[in-house]
């Protein structure tokens, strides 16, 4: 029988990314030789696949591809635990998915080296030992597209990424603009955006709030409407104060740069 080190375990899991426990077990499976441990670590993870369906996969990363500044795409890819999410073989996994996406909105449309998007996310579980799902997918196409992936945790890939596009081409400014939405997280661009059912409820809220603070009744209208306003102010990216000068407003700075923003996209992992 072979005697399996510690470095053996070490670099059977540094490769694979499956637990050390089970890099260990397929290792003594395997008397040592390390490529046939591999393919059993692969044959018993597939076999687990069914196992794993139940299980949440809420940590991951954000992955984007951006083409010439014309064309971009956002996708996030979840895994269980913040340890496979940093690991070197889940990370290359996002960046082949995520290329292989260009130009998808619907993660069902994804193929991966001529293969079903199921078929390369099995075989990383396999090899991962979690579930590894893509949660959502969204591609841009315009006059200027811009990406901005944030790191919440240094020790972690990005957990937050913005897509943007705006009417026409400024690199500077659409960076700023993706940054600023990743911070401040807004719902909408502007207010033609929000529903009216959404407005009607800020309203009835504002009232219903004010008048149990004892708001004279003569001044409730004016009350609410600030209230809205603000509401409007925190929702809608256009009328947010500027991350970099909160001396104007989001419009201000699209104005400036003589553009509009046609469409923002930001995903947080697991949110």
């Amino acid at each position: 029988m072979a005697t399996i080190s510690a470095a053996d375990i070490k670099k059977l899991r540094e490769a694979t990314g499956a637990g050390m426990t089970d890099c260990k077990n397929a290792l003594v499976e395997a008397d040592g030789d390390y490529d046939k441990a591999v393919e059993i670590l692969r044959i018993k993870g597939l076999k687990g696949v069914a196992k794993r369906e139940g299980r949440a996969a809420s940590n991951g990363l954000i992955a984007s591809v951006v083409e010439e500044g014309k064309r971009g795409t956002l996708l996030e890819l979840n895994c269980e635990t913040d340890f496979v999410a940093k690991s070197d073989r889940f990370i290359t996994l996002a960046d082949r998915i995520v290329n292989s996406a260009r130009g998808v909105n619907d993660p069902k449309e994804i193929v991966v080296d001529g293969k079903p998007l199921q078929d390369a996310l099995d075989e990383a579980g396999a090899m991962l030992g979690e579930k590894i799902e893509v949660r959502r997918v969204v591609s841009f196409a315009g006059e200027h597209v811009a990406v901005y992936l944030h790191r919440t945790n240094p020790d972690l890939p990005p957990q937050v990424g913005v897509l943007v596009e705006l009417s026409a081409e400024n690199p500077e400014v659409a960076r700023d603009i993706a940054q600023h939405i990743a911070a401040f997280a807004p719902t909408y661009v502007s207010r033609d955006q929000v529903d009216d059912d959404v407005v009607a409820k800020e309203r009835e809220i504002a009232e219903a709030t004010a008048r149990e603070e004892g708001k004279p009744e003569a001044a409730l209208a004016k009350i609410v409407e600030g209230r809205v306003n603000g509401f409007y102010k925190e929702a809608v990216l256009v009328e947010q104060a500027f991350a970099k000068d909160n001396k104007k407003t989001v419009a201000q700075v699209l104005a400036e740069a003589g553009g509009t923003l046609t469409g923002f996209v930001r995903y947080r992992v697991g949110a």
